[in-house]
């Protein structure tokens, strides 16, 4: 049997990337709300995103959205991150609220659309060289609505060309990320659905190409466990973006509506290499929080993969492979069970305080009254969203 002291020092390996966008406004189509404490700059963001490191260690990384998050001088705001104890993370390209992109960016029938996309891409390369950050996360919202829209073959043609042209411009020590989502905001077809268009595009480019894989980017019913073991085992596997759903994309905290998936997701994860100092796998959240308070919604976020973690790393998989390999089909399935109904939250509360951190990081962002002194600071001036 596994014991909670044999994980304990592995445990401090977990380093989740928060994104800047989860502290803004956010919604749904109909309307984005707006709350009292929202951030008005990109440093407020990274302000808020300090305080969940601070409360919980787990989130020492801040990605970035550009343009959302643009200002004159990058050197100065990694500056101002390291200062609060946090760096600079992704940084993720956005190509979906530009009206010359209402037809696609990089799949774009017009070569000038494609040049302004591919643009917008490298400008976000030289916001990392400036950031310090390795990875470039590009989430594409092309595709299209209706049969017949576009040619779906050189809309590949062309992608490959614009992210051959990114590549060929990271640095050494720099990567691209390639995300993927079956649908929305194109119905008909979108441009990259799932991982296996990733990652062709991915392995086509070369080693420093990997695959997003977005928690809710799948349809009802997919394996998403089975897709982050193929990922490991093709050495392919970048990134995660952490969320919840229970329809759709719904960007809801990760492990609100599917614990257990969260659960055999991270098993496959410490099963196949992609978590620890030298993993090359990125644990990211992508949420937001519309109707709950963002700061407590990203604490609650990041205790929620700590807990999960844990658990997968009490799998005893040594009796684990003992039942698979004798055919005990009921055995493998219950030592599968049992480390997740594995309650670790007071040995969690233990190892926190162990490393002077709060043992409950909820409460204690609570009582330290930082939510109303940004409420009352924060008056006036335009909150932050993703509109």
């Amino acid at each position: 049997m596994t014991s909670f002291s044999d994980i304990s020092d592995r445990l401090g390996d977990l380093a989740i990337e928060v994104p800047s966008w989860a502290y803004g406004n956010s919604g749904t189509r109909f309307k984005v709300f707006g709350s009292a404490g929202t951030p008005r700059t990109v440093q407020e963001k990274i302000a808020d995103a300090a305080q969940v490191h601070s409360a919980t260690g787990l989130a020492p990384s801040v990605a970035l959205h550009i343009p959302w998050d643009l200002v004159d001088d990058f050197g100065a705001l990694r500056t101002y991150a390291e200062d609060l104890g946090v760096r600079l993370g992704t940084i993720n390209s956005n190509t979906f609220q530009d009206d010359d992109y209402k037809l696609g960016s990089l799949t774009h029938a017009d070569p000038a659309v494609r040049a302004k996309a591919v643009q917008h891409n490298l400008d976000c390369i030289d916001v990392m060289d400036a950031t310090g950050s390795r990875d470039l996360k590009i989430w594409l919202a092309d595709g299209t609505n209706y049969p017949g829209q576009g040619d779906i073959r050189a809309r590949q043609d062309w992608l490959a060309e614009g992210l051959r042209t990114i590549y060929d411009r990271l640095g050494d020590d720099q990567r691209l990320v390639l995300e993927y989502k079956f649908f929305e905001p194109a119905f008909y077809h979108t441009d990259v659905p799932d991982w296996g268009t990733s990652y062709a595009h991915c392995a086509a480019l070369g080693d420093k190409a990997m695959v997003c894989l977005d928690t809710g980017h799948h349809a009802p019913g997919t394996n998403i466990e089975f897709i982050v073991a193929q990922l490991l085992r093709l050495g392919k596997l970048g990134s995660f973006d952490f969320n919840s759903r229970f329809y759709a994309d719904d960007d809801l905290i990760v492990g609100a509506a599917d614990p257990y998936q969260l659960f055999r997701i991270l098993v496959e994860v410490v099963r196949g290499g992609g978590y620890g100092p030298d993993s090359p796998v990125a644990l990211m959240l992508d949420q937001c929080h519309n109707i709950e308070a963002k700061v407590p919604g990203q604490i609650r976020s990041v205790l929620n993969v700590q807990e999960m973690t844990a658990r997968a790393l009490l799998l005893d998989t040594d009796a684990l492979d003992k039942a698979r390999t004798a055919g005990d089909v009921l055995l493998a399935n219950e030592i599968f069970m049992d480390a997740f109904y594995t309650d670790v939250r007071r040995d969690l509360a233990a190892w926190r305080e162990e490393r002077g951190l709060p043992a409950d990081p909820m409460r204690a962002y609570l009582e330290s009254g930082y939510q109303q002194q940004i409420e009352a600071d924060r008056v006036g001036g335009t909150q932050a969203g993703w509109n």
